[in-house]
């Protein structure tokens, strides 16, 4: 068993996270996190309304007694959302810990703290992150390059931007992008992390919501089978490598592209088609390159359970034995 900042902090077991996915933080897998002894976070906008999420946490109280979080995630959308609502259903629902990712958290962070619910807010960058502690937030979440989702505009890797960010914050911080097994979550403490996030990993398990075939996709897959879209747009994404994604990549490719262009690729049901029917070439989904080091589909306790047993194994036998 493994002791750290965070698991101090916020109560959890292991130091290990399970963030926010959209169409696959659902009740079935965040539930099962728990139970490992992880953080899971329900993804808040996958439910159609606030009063959908506040089922959905009900739901997941049903399949655990462990503790779980909610993410909410604040991006500029051609339809707009009622964050508030959202917020204040996170807050009914007796959410105690909270993953902010997107725009700056601030505005809720009041109405948060009167409910004593810890927000963990995911940053890109030092300086991001640096800004989430001076505004009051509770620990970060700091994602390198190589995560799936918005990896940010600045390409730094985790190697550098994970021991950057410990120079730099006080509060906990939990290291994401590339991290799968225990030799990640090793590495992740020595560089200065209190913990790791893993999205596309867990995807890759049993309880994980979505058709198989995207899960043996990801064991098929290697590190290279990712592509990154939107950068002319300034809204970086990577992405698990298909028809679609690089069909998207070649109409960048070509210069002066705009959102219109590309959106009946890249709209959200063609991605829950994915999810769903497990059509693998009907939308975008989301896919790290972590998908290099997954070769099975686990339950989520057995995975939980290796990764901290060879992290543990890792820090006390390999690396202490190292000391002359």
């Amino acid at each position: 068993m493994l002791k750290t900042r965070f698991t101090e902090e916020f109560g959890i077991k292991h130091p290990v996270v399970q963030g926010g996915m959209q169409h696959v933080g659902r009740a079935e897998l965040i539930s099962a996190v728990a139970n490992a002894g992880a953080l899971g976070f329900l993804t808040a906008l996958t439910q159609p309304t606030p009063e959908d999420l506040v089922k959905e946490i009900a739901r997941t109280r049903e399949m655990t007694d462990q503790p779980f979080g909610v993410n909410l995630t604040i991006f500029p959308t051609l339809k707009p959302v009622p964050y508030d609502e959202y917020r204040d259903a996170i807050v009914s629902g007796g959410i105690k810990i909270v993953e902010t990712a997107g725009r700056n958290p601030e505005p809720h962070l009041p109405t948060f703290k009167e409910a004593g619910v810890k927000v963990i807010h995911k940053c890109t960058s030092v300086r991001h992150a640096v800004k989430a502690q001076k505004i009051g937030v509770d620990g970060v979440s700091i994602d390198g390059f190589e995560c799936a989702g918005h990896p940010g505009e600045d390409d730094i890797p985790g190697l550098i931007l994970i021991p950057a960010t410990a120079d730099q914050i006080t509060i906990p911080m939990i290291a994401s992008g590339g991290f799968g097994d225990g030799r990640g979550l090793a590495a992740a403490l020595a560089l200065g992390a209190d913990g790791i996030n893993m999205g596309t990993r867990f995807m890759a398990t049993k309880e994980a919501p979505i058709h198989v075939n995207v899960k043996q996709q990801m064991v098929d897959n290697d590190e290279r089978d990712t592509v990154l879209i939107y950068r002319t747009l300034r809204n970086t994404a990577r992405v698990a490598k298909n028809a679609i994604s690089l069909e998207v990549a070649e109409i960048e490719s070509k210069g002066g592209m705009k959102i219109e262009d590309i959106a009946h690729l890249v709209k959200g049901e063609r991605g829950r088609t994915v999810m769903d029917d497990g059509d693998l070439d009907n939308g975008i989904w989301s896919g790290g390159m972590i998908q290099g080091l997954i070769h099975d589909i686990p339950t989520c306790a057995e995975l939980v359970e290796r990764i901290v047993s060879d992290a543990s194994e890792i820090i006390n036998a390999r690396l202490a034995g190292m000391n002359a």
